[in-house]
């Protein structure tokens, strides 16, 4: 089977937050503020899985309440901030939405997202993700991370559904 047919049974979508749905770039401020860069693109993809009744998560070891707000207009609701075992998380989260891994597509691009990537149906990663994690990865996106991978994996998976459309009733992403 190929990947995009693999591609054909995802309900459910997780990523990691930094170098996946960012860009990994932290801009450090006064105080200690830490300002993170998304493509309005990858917000596009996101809103509209969630609005086609995908499962989108985000499973982050960091902590992020603009991020947290950001995805919230999105629509998502699954943001697992200051995780420690990612796949401890993603186990957990597959048990509550009686999924099986073969639905579930995850995204990283670092080593603390290895494991996790092992565990879900499909293991996907941005084109600038480390050689550990291109290593085991299904899929590499020819988009990097915060710069457009993030739709490029949503909107493969809608095509394939039939679900990818013009949307003339988007939320304001």
């Amino acid at each position: 089977m190929n990947i995009l047919e693999r591609f054909a049974s995802v309900t459910t979508f997780a990523f990691d937050m930094d170098g996946v749905l960012t860009d990994g770039s932290v801009w450090v401020f006064p105080g200690n503020e830490l300002i993170r860069r998304m493509d309005i693109k990858d917000g596009y993809a996101l809103q509209l899985a969630v609005k086609k009744g995908y499962r989108v998560a985000v499973i982050t070891g960091s902590h992020s309440l603009p991020m947290e707000e950001r995805l919230a207009t999105l629509g998502i609701t699954d943001f697992f901030q200051r995780v420690q075992h990612k796949k401890e998380q993603l186990d957990t989260y597959i048990t509550q939405h009686k999924l099986s891994t073969n639905e579930v597509l995850y995204m990283g691009d670092d080593i603390p997202d290895y494991e996790v990537m092992q565990a879900a149906g499909i293991a996907c990663c941005p084109a600038d993700a480390v050689t550990e994690i291109k290593t085991i990865a299904h899929y590499i996106s020819p988009r990097s991370g915060g710069k457009g991978c993030v739709r490029d994996v949503i909107e493969k998976v809608l095509k394939i559904n039939g679900q990818w459309e013009t949307d003339t009733e988007v939320r304001n992403v």
